[in-house]
């Protein structure tokens, strides 16, 4: 949860208990690793169980379940942003949406992007083709998600209201809609 952290259950949500081992909150003036307190944004599971963090500067993975993460921001252009996204049936896929700070809420060096990884984490390559460079707009939290077609497709909205989708897995984008209001959430469905 946002400026809680990550919380576990283990008896179906009647009880929780923080799980940030290896979480940063560099705000906080006594403790960067607290056991409660961390922004977290957005957390994504993968298909293997692992789970995806993207936190007010910071990028987590964890693969025990939540009980430890590590820092995958190495390589990223940003820690800061609020969306990650995790393959539907391909392990240790991921997409981030960076943000370029938490005071410049537009793309790192304005340029809209996509950030994909295929190992958990470990390298990061930009995914940009067709989407806009002078972009001055942020994707926020609910505003992406992924369909689970082969190639996956990946779905974006942004706060200048346009909406972006790629059917290749990220490799390509088109713009779908454009001069809505906010996009908060955006959500894929397959019809028969």
């Amino acid at each position: 949860m946002s400026a809680g952290g990550v919380y576990r259950s283990f008896d179906g949500g009647d009880s929780w208990a923080p799980s940030n081992p290896g979480i940063s909150a560099y705000f906080m003036p006594e403790n960067e690793y607290p056991e409660y307190g961390q922004c977290v944004h957005k957390v994504a599971r993968g298909v293997d169980g692992s789970f995806f963090a993207q936190n007010h500067r910071g990028v987590y993975r964890s693969d025990d379940g939540g009980a430890s993460w590590v820092s995958i921001a190495d390589g990223l252009p940003t820690d800061f942003g609020f969306a990650i996204l995790a393959h539907p049936t391909r392990p240790g896929t991921v997409w981030n949406i960076p943000v370029a700070n938490d005071g410049e809420r537009i793309p790192p060096d304005a340029q809209l992007q996509v950030q994909r990884s295929d190992d958990g984490g470990r390298t990061w390559r930009m995914q940009a083709a067709g989407l806009p460079a002078a972009s001055y707009t942020c994707v926020l939290r609910d505003a992406a998600c992924l369909d689970t077609s082969e190639p996956v497709g990946l779905y974006f909205g942004t706060r200048n209201g346009d909406v972006f989708v790629s059917v290749d897995d990220g490799d390509s984008f088109s713009r779908i809609a454009t001069q809505l209001p906010d996009v908060l959430v955006v959500r894929a469905a397959q019809l028969p």
